[in-house]
């Protein structure tokens, strides 16, 4: 299985992130077989398309959301990589949870929240 599970529809709240607010949300990678797609129809000629990311993000956009992550944007690139034997995939988290937790209304308003589910630094074993 490449994805945990497809659905159609976003089960979330609406965020309201413009593509410039995106952009402020570090990349991280995320297993594929942890993400749930929230499309589910494939257009075959933009999965074969080699130039399908040239004016969007290069990164897919997935939302936190009640303890899933949820592929937004980006499923012709995570359908790609999976083609490719890839297991893991840089995407923009953003996590709604968190913002919940936090009483944040208005997640664009102080998007830096997202930075502290940026990846930490691992100890290195030798």
């Amino acid at each position: 299985m490449i994805f945990k599970a497809v659905q159609d529809g976003r089960p979330y709240p609406a965020h309201d992130l413009s593509l410039g607010d995106w952009a402020k949300v570090p990349p991280r990678q995320v297993r594929l077989d942890e993400l749930v797609t929230t499309k589910r129809v494939l257009a075959l000629d933009v999965l074969l398309d080699d130039d399908s990311t040239f004016y969007g993000d290069l990164f897919p956009h997935v939302v936190a959301w009640g303890g899933q992550f949820y592929l937004e944007d980006g499923l012709h690139r995570a359908l790609r990589a999976a083609l490719q034997q890839r297991t893991t995939l840089h995407v923009r988290v953003l996590d709604l949870d968190r913002a919940s937790a936090a009483g944040q209304p208005d997640v664009a308003a102080d998007i830096d929240l997202d930075a502290a589910s940026a990846p930490q630094a691992r100890p290195v074993s030798r």
